[in-house]
This record gives C-alpha cells, structure tokens and sequence, in this order.
C-alpha cells in the first residue's frame, strides 16, 4: 500500500509483513503498514517445536501475520512472532489488510478523476480520513451510510463529492450475522400452535425494530433464529430483544431453552 504509518506499533498488535531476509536462526521481515520499519522473528517464535529447517516455514517475499513482542525504540529492534498468531487472528487482520487495499484503490480512483496522483490525493483527502477515522476503509463504512461525516474535514467539494459517489458505487456495508437454537417444548393439546404463536411474536418484533430475521425448524424442539445487523452490538441487542419476547410469550405455556449450537 502506498499509506505507511509513521512512529512504532504498539506491543501485542497484530501486523502485516513481508519476509525479507532468512538467517540459520532468525527472520528480518519489512512491517507492511508501517514507514521503514523492519522487525526480527527468533526461530523459536517460527512455529511450535523443534525447527530443523527454517525454510521450510517462511520464504523471502512472503506476507506472514504477526504479533508485536517487544519494541526497543532506543536502537529502533521489534522483535516479533509467527507462532503466537491464531487462524482467527490472521484470518481477521488479512481481511482487515485487503479492505483497506481495495479502500486505497478507490482513494487511487478519486485522484484520477479529479486528474491528480495517490500522494496529492492523499495529502488531499486521505490522510484526513486516516486521522480521523484510523482507516480509509472504516470510513467509507460509515459514509455508506451518512454523508454528512466527511464535513468536517475540509475537503474540496469536488472531490468530497467524487468520493461519496465511488465508495458508494464500490463498497458493500459489512453485516454481522449470529444465531441460536430456540428450543421450544409443550405438553399442551395446542402445544404446536402455541410454539407458532411464540415464533410469530419474535419475527414480529424483528420486522418492527428493521432486523434481517430467519427463523428455521431445525428439529423437534429446536428453531434456529438467525439475525443479521451492521454491527456485532446492535445483532446482539436484538437477539437479546428476541429471547425476551420468546421467555414472556412462551411462559406457562411449556419448557423454553437457549442454545448456541
């Protein structure tokens, strides 16, 4: 990426890097997201136990994922690890790195319309939003839906304008998904009907609080309720918001569990 933040990451982060140089026992990799900053990765921060070949797990010029350990400013040393990275980690950061491509990509777009080159743009406009927001990408997740929240950057109107229209062309608003297993049991004559009473007021108030609701027999007792929303906090108040009304609504009527399965 063109963008580099300046200064030094903070210990514990999760990082982008390109290997750069293999040694015996040690790894000299450029930190991707950062200006002229290079770290070192111990062999035993490789991978788990005994490493016979280090080549065998990294390769020059290959991007790897890694933690920050510790950052001696004084002789400007960041000693990094491979191996204390988890799948979800690396998952998350690799997407959160290609996001934040395609944003400057878009960014790239802007300035070629607007006939001016990635670092006039830049300096125009992305490093305003970068400041503010902390990324390109977080921001032109929020412009998606509020135009209003590049007002007081003071950007040129012209390129203001260029900008809401592209990442609106281009970029999709990100969703959080989650689900449980309603399982709904009764011993009542009408026992089915109440069930369908129950799960009725539940995607009722669904539709009244504008959430994207599913819900699907998974088997006797259990539903699955899945909802989706623009963020993790608000799908969890409504899924909150809909075991409520399942507790009221069911009470008395038979037996009424939770699961995440």
């Amino acid at each position: 990426m063109f963008y580099k933040k300046h200064g030094f990451p903070e210990e514990n982060e999760i990082v982008v890097c390109t290997i750069k140089k293999i040694l015996p026992n040690s790894v000299f990799v450029d930190l991707d997201e950062y200006e002229n900053k290079e770290g070192l990765i111990h062999i035993s921060e490789i991978s788990p136990g005994r490493i016979r070949n280090i080549r065998d797990f990294v390769k020059e010029g290959k991007k790897i994922v890694c933690k920050i350990l510790s950052i001696n400013k004084e002789k400007n040393h960041i000693d990094l690890s491979l191996r204390r990275v988890n799948q979800a980690q690396r998952i998350s950061k690799n997407n959160e790195y290609k996001q934040e491509q395609k944003s400057e990509k878009i960014l790239e777009i802007v300035g070629k319309q607007n006939n001016i080159n990635i670092q006039e743009i830049y300096e125009k406009v992305g490093n305003k939003i970068v400041g503010k927001f902390g990324s390109l990408n977080e921001c032109f997740q929020e412009l998606i839906k509020d135009d209003s929240i590049l007002k007081p950057l003071g950007i040129e109107n012209k390129l203001e304008s260029s900008l809401i229209k592209i990442v609106k062309d281009k970029i999709k608003q990100k969703e959080i998904k989650i689900s449980r297993v309603f399982k709904l049991k009764s011993s009542f004559p009408n026992g089915i009907e109440l069930i369908k009473e129950t799960l009725k007021k539940v995607n009722d108030f669904s539709k009244k609080e504008n959430f994207n609701c599913k819900i699907l027999y998974a088997g006797a007792p259990n539903y699955r309720i899945s909802l989706t929303a623009q963020n993790y906090k608000d799908a969890e108040k409504g899924m909150d918001g809909m075991i409520e009304i399942a507790e009221k609504e069911f009470k008395g009527k038979g037996t009424f569990e939770i699961s995440k399965k």
